[in-house]
Order: C-alpha cells, then sequence, then structure tokens
C-alpha cells in the first residue's frame, strides 16, 4: 500500500501547476511506494485498453446505442481506489465503462453488458451508459445528465441514517454542474452534513462546447463556495494528485464533517461519444494533452525507480490484452436475455403491475 494512505495531503498547489498544461512530466522522487504505482499502471493500462477495443467493436457494430470512452481520465478511477474503503460506495454519470474496472469487475462481464447479453453487469439490460456492480457498491452509471447527484446525495443520507462510515462519491461531467439539481443536493447535502464527496470530471468540454463558452464560472472548485462546502481543485491526470484528493476528503466526509468537493482536472482524448467528430478543438491542443497521459506519466516513474523491467512492462501488457481478448470471446459466446426477461427486476413485487383475478 502506498505510505501516506488516507493521510490528508499536502497544502494544495497553485492551480497553474496542477494545470495538465503546464505539468508535462513527472519525477521520480515520490511518496508513494512500488505496490501502489504498479497497482495504478495495471489499473489504467486495463481501462485504457479495454476502451481502445470498445471503439474498435463499436465500428464494427457489435453493439450499438451510445458508447462514451474514458481514455486520458484513467488516474482519477485509480487513485480514487487507492485511497478509498472497500465499501465506499460510488455512482457516476453514463462514461462509465472504467468505473466497474477500476473497482474489480471482472472485464467480460462489462464487455457483456456492452453487448447487451444476460451475463452483463445489469443482465444486458442497462447497456454502455447503466454499468452496476452491487457487490462492488457500483450505483451505476447514469443517463440522464446530473441525475446520479441527487441520488448519489441520497445514498450517503441513507449510510447516514443506518450510522454506516462509509462515504459516496458521486461522480459528474464538467456539464452536468450547470443542472439545478446540483444546487438543490448540494444545500441539503451541506445542511444535513452527508458523508457525500461530490467529483467534477472537468474535461474542458461537456459534450462539445468548453467551460468558458457555458459558465461564468471557470474553476469549478468555486461552486460549493455559497454553500460553505470545503472544495479542492485537483490535478486529474496524476495519480498521486488524485490520491492525495481523495483521502482529504473522504477523511472530512467519514468524519462527520459533511460534504467535500473535488474538481478533476483532466482531458480526454477522444471525442464526448463515438459519434463526436471533435471539432471544437485543435490537433496541438490534443498533442499537448498527450504530453501528460496518465498511463505515460505512471510508466516514468516506475522506471526511473527501476520497480519494472522492460519485460516485465511487456508481461503486464500481454497479460492486459489476453484479460480483454477473453471479455470479447465471453460477449461473444453469451446468450441473448430471453423475452420474458424484459418484464423481470422492473419492480420489487414481482406481479406488479398486473392484477390478479
Amino acid at each position: 500500500m502506498a505510505t501516506n494512505t488516507k493521510s490528508a495531503p499536502k497544502k494544495p498547489v497553485d492551480e497553474k501547476k496542477t494545470s495538465p498544461r503546464s505539468n508535462p512530466t513527472a519525477t521520480s522522487k515520490t511518496n508513494f511506494d512500488k505496490e501502489t504505482y504498479l497497482k495504478w499502471y495495471e489499473s489504467i493500462l486495463l481501462m485504457r485498453r479495454f476502451e481502445e477495443k470498445c471503439g474498435q467493436l463499436y465500428i464494427q457494430q457489435k453493439f450499438g446505442g451510445f458508447c462514451h470512452l474514458y481514455i486520458g481520465q484513467e488516474a482519477i478511477l485509480a487513485g480514487m481506489v487507492s485511497a478509498m474503503d472497500k465499501e465506499d460506495r460510488v455512482i457516476t454519470a453514463y462514461r462509465d465503462h472504467a468505473h466497474p474496472l477500476a473497482l474489480g469487475t471482472d472485464p467480460k462481464y462489462v464487455m457483456a453488458e456492452l453487448y447487451g447479453k444476460r451475463t452483463g453487469t445489469s443482465k444486458g439490460k442497462g447497456g454502455s451508459m447503466h454499468m452496476f456492480d452491487k457487490e462492488r457498491y457500483m450505483f451505476g452509471g447514469h443517463g440522464i445528465v446530473g441525475a446520479q447527484i441527487p441520488l448519489g446525495a441520497g445514498i450517503a443520507f441513507a449510510d447516514k441514517y443506518r450510522g454506516e462510515k462509509h462515504v459516496t462519491y458521486c461522480f459528474m461531467g464538467d456539464g452536468a454542474v450547470r443542472q439545478g439539481a446540483l444546487h438543490e443536493t448540494f444545500n441539503m447535502a451541506m445542511l444535513w452534513k452527508l458523508p457525500v464527496v461530490f467529483v467534477i470530471e472537468n474535461n474542458n468540454y461537456a459534450m462539445g462546447t468548453s467551460v468558458k463558452r457555458t459558465s461564468n464560472v471557470h474553476d469549478l472548485s468555486k461552486l460549493g463556495l455559497s454553500y460553505e462546502m470545503p472544495s479542492l481543485s485537483v490535478d486529474g491526470m496524476n495519480c498521486e494528485a488524485v490520491h492525495e484528493g481523495f483521502a482529504k476528503a473522504a477523511e472530512h466526509a467519514r468524519n462527520g464533517d459533511g460534504p467535500y468537493l473535488l474538481e478533476m482536472r483532466t482531458y480526454r482524448y477522444k471525442g464526448h461519444s463515438m459519434s463526436d467528430p471533435m471539432k471544437y478543438r485543435t490537433k496541438d491542443e490534443l498533442e499537448q494533452y498527450k504530453g501528460v497521459d496518465p498511463l505515460t506519466i505512471t510508466a516514468k516513474v516506475i522506471k526511473e525507480n527501476q520497480w519494472l523491467t522492460e519485460e516485465g512492462f511487456a508481461k503486464l501488457e500481454g497479460k492486459i490484452k489476453a484479460q480483454v481478448e477473453e471479455a470479447v470471446t465471453f460477449a461473444d459466446e453469451s446468450p441473448e436475455p430471453e423475452a420474458h426477461e424484459l418484464y423481470e427486476d422492473v419492480y420489487l413485487q414481482s406481479d406488479y403491475p398486473y392484477v390478479k383475478e
């Protein structure tokens, strides 16, 4: 484990220094150990290769619907998992394939869900935008923009009501923060001191319009100020910064001090969805952000500390490739849901809404 797992981070660094644009390289100096870095790297690599394969399969029309890839944002989930408790809760929006993978869900069940197969995480009924895993306290991806924000607070309310010491991590994109439900939720969450960490994955563009064109507030960590909600802006491309941000926020919430807001400054290398032509940004900008690729940065620290040889990197790459290919085979060979399943898992009462004679 990390040497400072669940400890409070150092003083927040100046925003300019944590921006992906202005922090192009990682250094070998680190307060985190070999085991933690290797876990981060393997987690990021799995998410990256899985999402790359999803993009290929979607083009081949192996599955339909919308498809939102997480490529570029993986450090957020890798750093969260190393800082969280095992039974903490996670809820997010519809860019959600990577969340269960980071939490430990077998990739084959995530892939089967994408295919709409009976063996999927939601029995094939959710598809790309609705990944759930009850055993890992993954309370879903949600397709309505901002819908998960009040739901996340509700999960935290239930834990507090039961006297349990869990923390809920409620993810949203930068576009969702313009929803009125966010402000209603922030107010109630602060009033009731709910154990929830609100996480804005700010990848700059929402669907395809920059934050600067849609919001008078560009530093989204400030959105909690009117509710006196503590907040932090974090370099979301760096696992160390992410881990420390989550550790600080989780400690605050778990101690009964109420919600915390984290703005994760990140960048997606692909479009909002697979149908996005990405005409709103330049190739130069994209290449600049690829200079802070979390996969590359994490590998650099590992190499500089000689924690893994080139042969070791190749072996790990082969392991992940095999996992992803196994997931594809599993999804291809899994059965389709049967017709009667259309009426199951809809209501708790099995015969509702039918009236018995």
